[in-house]
């Protein structure tokens, strides 16, 4: 399309996707004509992102009451930073000039990786906000009122009213306020060598599990506990068996499906972004012959399938919840261990790399 008034970016190749950021991420280079023998899978975007971390809260401010991520925060730029690209992130409260800079990157033919509300997108139809979810807006259409938006969880392009795109844009919802944040990212036409790359971010990986200095993530509430990294795991091993003394049995089942939700569906690409790592450190084992990338590929599927296992437990199978909540903490146990095998295999796996991560 031509015409001022509408605009596509055609033809851009989409995938499904586990996780927002490493599904647009890994469909921008496809875009962007960009790979290692081919266009990259999600697994090796995740990894080559640096951005494996771990998060743990449990606060009764928060609702539901307690949040686990599997990330950290900078995979958007961090990514495309390490793979040589130029990234400006833009933010700004007015509506009209955040779609500014949309309307002005598709006019360049170029796709649009925006920050949106999942509560505000209509095709998701969830209740739960989640103010960081990446979209790419691909085109508009003015006489419509309609963008073109791409989106790891849909297999088509979704028609979005701008209205609705707006309110999605602009969320005072969790973890952040939206602000129509757009990533303006100029890639370049040659990927860096695959090795370094991904020394580089296993080395990023390791550091942040072992941060004793990560920021504060709890409220300041008397009742709050969190932590990061291999302190989040211990904290989380230790805190699940507790759970049914914190909480009455409504709640406590209430959390245990979001115990697996957190883990499972709430865009992880299973095991809590652990599946991801382990098949794109499999892809760079066998991208580069290195068996420092296969040990961590067979570190990340064992924690993979553990939080998997600690999820299908927490899960409604007609088990009174104490009793689900217990067979949980049971395996959860397990995971300190193992979640710091991994840390070993990614410290070994970045050590050879003299390259200092780009954290934004």
């Amino acid at each position: 399309m031509a015409s001022s008034q509408q605009r596509v970016v055609s033809p851009y190749p989409h995938r499904l996707g586990g996780h927002c950021g490493s599904g647009a991420m890994r469909d921008l280079l496809e875009w962007a004509g960009l790979g290692w023998n081919g266009p990259p899978d999600e697994g090796l975007v995740f990894a080559l992102s640096g951005s494996l971390d771990l998060a743990y809260v449990r606060d009764t401010e928060l609702m539901p009451p307690i949040y686990l991520v599997g990330r950290g925060g900078d995979l958007e730029t961090d990514l495309p930073m390490r793979l040589g690209a130029a990234v400006s992130v833009h933010a700004t409260d007015d509506p009209s000039e955040g779609w500014a800079w949309v309307r002005d990157s598709i006019q360049r033919g170029r796709p649009t990786l925006v920050w949106a509300d999942i509560a505000e997108l209509p095709y998701l139809r969830v209740q739960l906000q989640m103010s960081r979810h990446d979209i790419v807006v691909i085109g508009y259409d003015d006489e419509h009122q309609i963008a073109h938006v791409v989106d790891n969880d849909r297999e088509d392009v979704q028609m979005v009213p701008y209205d609705a795109l707006a309110k999605a844009r602009s969320s005072q919802g969790f973890p952040v306020p939206t602000r129509h944040t757009f990533f303006d990212i100029e890639w370049h036409q040659k990927l860096p060598d695959l090795t370094v790359a991904s020394r580089a971010a296993f080395a990023q990986a390791a550091a942040a599990m072992t941060a004793s200095d990560g920021p504060s993530i709890v409220s300041g509430s008397d009742t709050a506990v969190g932590a990061t990294g291999l302190a989040a795991v211990d904290l989380f091993a230790d805190d699940l068996p507790r759970w049914p003394e914190v909480f009455p049995d409504d709640v406590l089942h209430l959390l245990l499906l979001g115990l697996r939700a957190f883990v499972e569906k709430a865009g992880t690409g299973g095991g809590l972004f652990r599946k991801l790592l382990a098949s794109g450190a499999h892809d760079i084992a066998r991208l580069t012959d290195d068996s420092a990338a296969a040990a961590v590929s067979d570190s990340a599927r064992r924690c993979a399938a553990t939080w998997s296992q600690v999820a299908s437990l927490a899960r409604s199978n007609g088990a009174p919840a104490r009793e689900r909540a217990r067979e949980a903490a049971r395996v959860a146990a397990t995971l300190p261990k193992l979640e710091r095998e991994l840390v070993r295999a990614l410290e070994a796996a970045g050590a050879a790399t003299n390259t200092r991560a780009v954290v934004w």
